[in-house]
């Protein structure tokens, strides 16, 4: 399963809200919306992401095994 809590951690740490990806870098709410509920996103999306964060893609998203999760 792929989460994208480090997402979160790093929007915060590069000082750029939600908001600003939707209104200033045209990321859809409803991508932001599956990103949040660990759902379906695709490669554009993430690649998008880290060239507007400066960033890899470990930054963002990351793999974790079912049993991690109990």
């Amino acid at each position: 399963m792929i989460v994208y809590d480090k997402l979160w951690v790093t929007l915060k740490e590069k000082n750029i809200s939600q908001y600003k990806l939707i209104k200033t870098y045209g990321i859809s709410t409803g991508q932001l919306d599956r990103l949040r509920k660990n759902g379906n996103v695709n490669t554009y999306t993430l690649d998008t992401l880290c060239k507007i964060l400066n960033c890899k893609l470990e930054d963002i998203a990351e793999f974790k095994n079912e049993d991690e999760n109990e």
